[in-house]
């Protein structure tokens, strides 16, 4: 069943059957996290880098964040029986869409973020498709941990 993940929201599966899929990613960033073992697997969709700047939001939506969202989506597979060890991470998102002239850098920091916390984690990114101009559909499938990114008309996986 394929199940849309929204913005500033999360979803996780061992359901093999499943697929998770978030749209327009912009300056936003998509996180999979994946344990191939298990086949157990999330994605987040998260708009900023850090709840500092709104506490009460991010009590409220999480998932919003990467730094209040990211650590919940790692630990919610691992309570469903994924091991830390095994986690596969793929990132896509974080560009540039508005001519804001770098003074946000949103998207940069959005990564940046991503990529600490999964540090932290012990958990490397196996692959990525970042930054730049375009937005991104991400797509995960659960059977087999497959990861499949559309933009600007093309289609292709992140290995």
């Amino acid at each position: 069943m394929w199940t849309t993940v929204n913005i500033s929201d999360m979803k996780v599966s061992k359901n093999p059957e499943d697929v998770l899929i978030t749209y327009s990613l912009g300056s936003c960033v998509g996180v999979t996290l994946y344990d191939p073992l298990q086949k157990i697997g999330g994605m987040i969709h998260c708009m900023l880098p850090l709840s500092k700047i709104d506490p009460v939001k991010a009590k409220e939506i999480p998932f919003m964040f990467v730094d209040t969202g990211l650590p919940l989506l790692l630990q919610t597979l691992l309570d469903m029986g994924a091991d830390k060890k095994r986690i596969v991470a793929k990132v896509a998102g974080g560009a540039m869409l508005l001519n804001d002239d770098g003074i946000f850098r949103i998207g940069e920091r959005n990564y940046i973020v991503v990529r600490k916390l999964l540090w932290k984690n012990n958990i490397l990114i196996s692959a990525e498709d970042v930054g730049g101009t375009v937005a991104r559909t991400m797509i995960l499938y659960i059977n087999d941990g497959k990861t499949i990114i559309k933009s600007a008309g093309r289609e292709y996986e992140l290995k």
